[in-house]
Parts: structure tokens; sequence; C-alpha cells
């Protein structure tokens, strides 16, 4: 069994500052508190109508996850404003009760305003999800229109109970998820130096080390860049003077990551000293002969990068135990900046083009829904609706829908074998559900599948504990899913089509601007803390690429290529790495002549830069020869700049080779 202290360092290790945690915590407890206070309403004060109970549940759901506005009392107006949008609905839906078709056709209109409700931000994206959910929830339970004083009682009870969950029991600070998320970056570097410290006792490195080692260095790439996000900003997101407490967390920060990428590819090139990593490890290194020489041997660039990564290791231990201490009191929060954006309901805006979508796709499920039922024709359309969420291509919404078709599938397996065995034990049956709900809201922001998954065995329990479980429903139900998942994918290629190509050739923009901004700097001399931020500008550009770039090497595809888009993104995370390494190290230890040179050679790579940006994606889909040279040391010498430069022009030449 874990100790308290091993369970939250594994927690730690795979949910850095716990957010996952919180939010489906918060969502769980939200829900199990509604239906609570719903059930003694019922019980001490008056019966309430089943879609009282089903709108509490559902505009919990909602309120814990699509409510994001910033400050509590913006949330608050945000929930207000979503239960009003909910009654409204729910009332149009009783009035339309006796009229099938006008009641049809006004779900679609009801699907069209809350997807279009997005272009409004934040706030907008919330109340449409309520409005959407609601109506789904009374076109469902059908209550009268007599009872809708009493039906609204589930979604105020939900608001208001998601609002103190929010704000009281489980609220948000930055604070604390900025030391978590340090204590995280911290596991991690230790991970790495295990790992380390187990290639040294060996003395050789094999193929399955060097993939764990790349794992580990993506983990902790992904726990740097959410550490970061934490930490306050200007407006501009970029520090305004170096010796601000924030600043120098940032350096510490992008100083410790570029080391730990340093130690993992040296050490792959030659084996650590095993002394050396465990001494680092326990920190023990400052007593030892560092060597400072500027060898270029393999061996004694390894031991630097090692010392390198052992200081900056103790500079974030240093760190974190001030913070338990003062937690962060120099660091003030950042001033929340309204931005004003003109709203814009033309085609061009693409939140515009996928509002047609959504309401096609819906139209489109349902029609087909209705040929198989004319009771549960309402998943189909929840199906094509959710498809679309969060997607920034057709590839997107194809892998998002076969993953809600699989997660429901097994979860309808797997549910009706639970629910089979429970039967109607509510003791047996609440307990098993509400762990289902938890699962699926830790797993949402990691896999769509699995949160579909466990929602589908959530569904299956409680129509084994009313007594509504049959495998002719469940068989329903998973083919109204799938008509909603195709009829989603078939709008997504054939109407305003967002081509992954395109949503790629986007994303490299982003990239070669990043690029191309933190080589101007460099070659301006700008001071290190702003190069700190355009790195990590760089860094999140390179995390969008890779997004970007998921569906083209999906098993689904039409055209599966994962072997070339895999190199590819190692290129261009190559480049990401050599820009961040030029930009730390140019003006150290070096003559005017070099400096010069240097710089002419970093002009040169902006003007390539120029040169190849406009053609995109075409980089995923050039055939090109593994390269001839020899792998180089990494730069921890005096000679890092020049071999520093000397590797982007060699990263920018592999992406477009020559014919």
């Amino acid at each position: 069994m874990f100790s308290g202290f091993d369970l939250r360092d594994w927690l730690l290790a795979n949910d850095p500052a716990l957010s996952r945690l919180r939010i489906a915590s918060r969502v769980t407890l939200t829900i199990v508190i509604s239906f609570a206070i719903l059930f003694a309403i019922h019980l001490f004060a008056v019966p309430l109508p089943t879609a009282s109970y089903g709108l509490g549940i559902l505009l919990s759901i909602e309120g814990g996850v699509a409510v994001r506005d910033k400050g509590n009392a913006q949330q608050l107006v945000t929930r207000l404003l979503g239960c009003v949008a909910s009654l409204v609905v729910v009332g149009v839906a009783a009035a339309l009760e006796g009229h099938r078709v006008l009641s049809d056709l006004a779900f679609l209109v009801v699907i069209f305003l809350a997807a279009s409700a997005r272009v409004f931000g934040a706030r907008g994206f919330a109340i449409g999800m309520f409005a959407f959910t609601s109506y789904f929830m009374g076109a469902y339970f059908q209550p009268d229109i007599a009872e809708l004083p009493l039906v609204a009682v589930g979604p105020v009870v939900a608001a208001l109970t998601g609002h103190v969950m929010r704000v009281m029991v489980m609220p948000e600070d930055w604070r604390r998820d900025l030391l978590r998320s340090l204590e995280s970056v911290q596991g991690r570097v230790n991970q790495i130096l295990f790992k380390l410290a187990a290639l040294a006792s060996e003395g050789k490195v094999a193929e399955h080390d060097r993939r764990e080692l790349r794992v580990l260095e993506e983990r902790l790439k992904e726990v740097v860049l959410m550490a970061e996000s934490f930490i306050p900003r200007p407006a501009g997101g970029v520090f305004d003077k170096g010796g601000d407490p924030a600043a120098e967390l940032a350096i510490r920060l992008f100083d410790l990551h570029l080391a730990a990428e340093s130690a993992i590819v040296l050490s792959l090139q030659s084996v650590p000293d095993f002394a050396l990593v465990h001494a680092i490890i326990e920190g023990r290194h400052r007593g030892l002969d560092e060597d400072r020489d500027a060898s270029p041997d393999a061996a004694a660039e390894t031991r630097r990068a090692l010392f390198w990564l052992g200081e900056t290791k103790c500079h974030l231990g240093e760190t974190i135990a001030e913070a338990r201490l003062t937690n962060f009191a120099g660091i003030l929060p950042a001033e929340d900046q309204a931005t004003a954006t003109g709203i814009d309901f033309s085609l061009n805006n693409p939140q515009i083009r996928s509002t047609l979508q959504i309401t096609l796709a819906a139209a489109l499920a349902m029609s087909l829904g209705l040929l198989l039922s004319r009771e549960r024709w309402f998943w189909a359309v929840l199906a094509s609706f959710l498809v679309f969420t969060n997607t920034n291509s057709r590839g997107d919404t194809a892998m998002k829908a076969l993953q809600r078709s699989l997660g429901t599938l097994f979860g309808i397996a797997i549910g009706l074998g639970l629910a089979t065995l429970i039967g109607s034990e509510d003791a047996v049956g609440i307990p098993v559900a509400i762990v289902c709900i938890f699962l699926a809201f830790y797993f949402l922001q990691i896999s769509y599948a699995t949160m579909t998954f466990f929602i589908s065995i959530v569904l299956c329990l409680v129509y084994g504990m009313t007594g509504a479980l049959t495998v002719d429903l469940l068989a329903l139900r998973f083919e109204e899913t799938l008509i909603g998942a195709i009829a989603g994918t078939a709008v997504a290629f054939l109407v305003f089509p967002a081509r992954t190509r395109g949503a790629l050739d986007a994303a490299l923009r982003k990239w070669f601007d990043a690029l191309d901004a933190l080589l101007a700097a460099t070659v301006d001399g700008k001071p290190r803390y702003e190069l700190i931020g355009l790195s990590q500008t760089l860094d999140a550009a390179y995390r969008d690429v890779t997004v970007a770039a998921r569906p083209l090497g999906s098993t689904w595809s039409v055209v599966t290529r994962p072997g070339p888009i895999r190199q590819t993104l190692a290129i261009f995370l190559s480049g990401t790495y050599w820009a961040r390494i030029v930009a730390s190290s140019l003006g150290g230890n070096m003559g005017a002549d070099d400096h010069e040179q240097i710089v002419a050679a970093l002009r040169q790579a902006r003007a390539r830069i120029a040169e190849i940006a406009p053609r995109g994606s075409e980089c995923f889909f050039v055939e090109r020869q593994s390269p001839s040279s020899a792998a180089r040391n990494l730069p921890i010498s005096a000679e890092g700049s020049r071999l520093g430069v000397e590797m982007i022009g060699g990263v920018l030449d592999r992406l477009y080779p020559a014919a």
C-alpha cells in the first residue's frame, strides 16, 4: 500500500499541481451535494420533478468544466446567467412538447445559438453549454409548464453549490499550484537522474534506454511549461526588468530545463560517471572537482553538463524551501487584463464556420436518429455536438468521434456486467457510480475515450438501479452515439472543412515566427529575462505543432505516416532546443571576432527562415535521408554558441532538404 507521502509523490508525478484531482473532486462533490440537497427538498419540503434532478446533475458537471472566467464574481455571474438560459430553453421545450416537429426545430435553433455564443469568449461558451444541455434534458424528461418553478430548483442549487465548491471548498490558488508544479519539476529531474545513474552503473546505453529518456524529457518539458504558466506576468507576457522575483524564478526554470536536456543527450553520447550522478542526486557534487576546462571531449562535456544540472537542481530546491516558508511573498499576483476584441459573425471567423458545422451535424444526426427511435434520438444529437468541442481540424473531429464511439462501446460492455451484478442494490450501485464519475473527470484532460467509458458505465448503473436496464436499450444508445459521431465526422470533412494540414500550417507559422523573434532578440542583445519569455513562446509553439500534427500519424488516417511524422517533429524539437541554447550562451567567453561571426550566422538563419517558412507543412511529406555526420556534443563548453548556430542551420536544412 502507498504511504501518504508516497501517494502524494505518485499523484504529483502523474498530475502536476494536482489540477486533475481538484477538478474531478470538485465536479464529483458538486454532483453529490446538489443531489443530496434536492433529495432533502423533495423529502422535507416539496416533491421535485425528475427534470429538476437531471438538470441539477448535468449543470453541476457543466459548472465544473465549462465555467472558466477569471475571478469569483465573474464566475458567479456566468453561473447565474447560465441558470437563466437553462430555464428559458427548458420552458421552450415544455411549451413545444405537444408539437414535436417544432420542438425538434427549436432544438436546432438552440444548438445554433449555443455554438455561436462562443464568439463572446469563455462566458459565451459556458452559457451555450448550459443552454444546450438544458434543452436536451427538457426534451428528454418532458416537464409540464406548471412544473417549471420546481424544475428551476435543480439549476439554481447546482449553480450555487458549484460556486461554493469553487470559491470556498476547493478554490483556485496560483501560489499553491506553482509550488506543487515546482515540486513536480524536482521529482521529474530526479527521475532523469535515477535513470542516468542506472545507465552509469551498467556502462552502456540500449535503444530502450534512449526511448525511456526521451519520454522522461517530454514529461519534464510538460511540467516545466505548466510551472511557467503559474508565474504571474505583466500584460505583455514579458518581464519588464531583471531582478524581479518572478523573472528570477522563470530564469531558474529555464536553466534547469536546458541543463536537464543537455545532460540527457550528452549522457547518451558518453555514459556518465556513477559516482558523480549519485553525488548530484544527494546534493554532494559541490565538493567535487568540476573540471572547468573547455575541452571538447565527450566525457568532459558530459561531466560539465551534470555539474550544471546539479547546480540548477540545488537552486530549485532552495526556491521550493523558501516558498514553503514565504508562499512566494515576493511575487505579486498578475492583474487581470481585460482585452477588448471585436465580435466577428462573418464566415471568416472559424467559430462561426464551426457553428454552421455543428448545426448541420446535429440536423443530420437528428434525422437519422429519429429513424431508430422517436424517444432516444437525443443521444445522436449529443454526440454530434460534443465531437466538435475543442477541435481545430477535421482530423481532430474524426479522432474525437472515434474516441467517443469506442469509449461508449466498451463502457456499455463493462457497465452491463456491473449493472447486472449490482442490480437494484442502491447501497452498492451509488458508491460505484460516484467513483466512476470521479474517474471520468480525472481522465477528462488526457483521454476523451476514457471519460466516455466511465460515463457510459454510470449510465448503465443508473438504468440498472431504476429497473430500466435492457440489452436493447444499451444497443440503441451505442447505435445513436455512432450515428452522431459519423454525422459529425461527415460534416467536418464536407462542410467548411478545416484540413489538418491547414491547422498544421498555422501552427508552423507560429513556430517559425517565434524562432525568428528569439534569434532577432539574441542578435539585438536583448536582456536575458526577455529572451526567457521568447524561449517559452517557442516552446509553446512547438507544443502546438505536435498537437496539430497528431492526426497525421493516427491509424484511422487515409495517409498514415507515423514514422516520418515523428522524425519531423524530432527535427522541430531539436531546432527549439538549439535556439534556446544559443540565446542562453551567446555573449559568454568569446572574442569580438567570434561574436561577429555568430551574429552573421544568425542573420543568415533568419534569412533561411523567411525563405522556407511559407512552405509550411510540406516538411512532413518530404523524403529525407538519415544525416551522414556523426552526432555532435552539446555546447556546454565555450564553443556553445558557435555549435548552436551551426545546428540551427542544419535543422532548417533538414526540414526542407534540397531536391
